[in-house]
C-alpha cells in the first residue's frame, strides 16, 4: 500500500494544460519545489502530444483553452482513453456544474486565484487516492472482488459485469461510488461519509451530486428506486448496498 512516504519520495509526474504562461511558470515553480517533475502544454493538441511521448500521474488542466476544445471536452476525450489522475482550474466566477465534473471523471476543482499549500494538499490527496486503488491490484485470489443482486464489481480491474459477463460501463465516480458502498455492504453511509470517501474534500452542504450519481448507478444496475434491491435509499440519512442474502 502506498503511504506518504513512498510519495514524497518518489512524487509522480505532473502535466499543467494552461494556455497562460503565467500559471505555467507559477505551477512548474512551485510543484518543482515539491519534487514533482513538471511538464506543461497550452492547448488540447499539447496535451495529447506530452500523454503520447510521456507518462504522467496527473494532468492538471485548465477549463478555459483558446481554439475549438475546451477543458470539459478534452476531460472526456482524456477519460476515454486513460484513467491518468485529473484536477481541473476554473476562474473565480465562472459556474461549474459539478455533476457534470463527476460525469466527466475529475477528480477534483481547484479555483484560480488558488491557496498554493491548498492546491499542493489537493494534488497529494489525489495521488494518494490514486495509488490506494492500484495497490489492490496487487492483492491475491478475489481480494477486491464484490458480488450482490447478479452483478461482479472488480476494483483491480475497474469492471461491473452482470450475471451473464456483460460489462457495464462506468464513469469514474460512479465506479468510486459503488466500490465505497460495496466494501461496506450492510451499512449505511451518509452522503457526507461517501463525499468523504470518495472525494477527500469538503463540499457544500447543498451538494447534491451523490443522490445524482445514485440514480444513474441504479439505472445502469436496473434498481428500481421505488423498490430497490442493490442500492437502499436511507431517509434523512444516506445509502446503503443491501448485503448478499444470508448476511446482515
Amino acid at each position: 500500500m502506498a503511504s506518504a512516504g513512498v510519495l514524497s519520495a518518489n512524487p509522480g509526474r505532473i502535466l499543467v494544460v494552461d494556455d497562460d504562461l503565467r500559471i505555467q511558470r507559477l505551477l512548474h515553480r512551485l510543484l518543482s519545489a515539491e519534487g514533482y517533475v513538471v511538464h506543461s502544454a497550452s492547448s488540447g493538441t499539447g496535451m495529447r502530444r506530452a500523454l503520447d511521448e510521456k507518462r504522467f500521474d496527473l494532468v492538471i488542466l485548465d477549463l478555459r483553452l483558446p481554439g475549438g476544445e475546451d477543458g470539459l471536452s478534452l476531460a472526456q476525450d482524456l477519460r476515454a482513453t486513460s484513467d491518468v489522475s485529473l484536477i481541473m482550474l476554473t476562474g473565480k466566477g465562472e459556474p461549474v456544474d459539478k455533476v457534470v465534473g463527476l460525469e466527466l471523471g475529475a477528480d477534483d476543482y481547484v479555483t484560480k486565484p488558488f491557496d498554493r499549500r491548498e492546491l499542493v494538499a489537493r494534488i497529494r490527496s489525489v495521488l494518494r487516492r490514486a495509488a490506494l486503488t492500484r495497490a489492490v491490484a496487487h492483492q491475491p485470489g478475489d481480494a477486491g472482488v464484490f458480488r450482490f443482486g447478479g452483478w461482479t464489481l472488480d476494483l483491480a480491474r475497474h469492471e461491473l459485469t452482470s450475471d451473464s459477463g456483460q460489462p457495464i460501463e462506468l464513469t469514474t465516480y460512479e465506479f468510486l461510488l459503488l466500490s465505497a458502498l460495496a466494501q461496506r455492504a450492510g451499512q449505511v453511509l451518509s452522503r457526507d461519509r461517501i463525499l468523504d470517501v470518495i472525494a477527500k474534500r469538503n463540499w457544500q452542504p447543498y451538494d447534491r451530486s451523490i443522490d445524482v450519481l445514485v440514480g444513474k448507478l441504479r439505472r445502469k444496475l436496473k434498481d428500481d428506486p421505488r423498490r430497490p434491491r442493490i442500492i437502499r435509499t436511507i431517509r434523512g440519512v444516506g445509502y446503503m448496498l443491501m448485503p448478499p442474502t444470508g448476511q446482515r
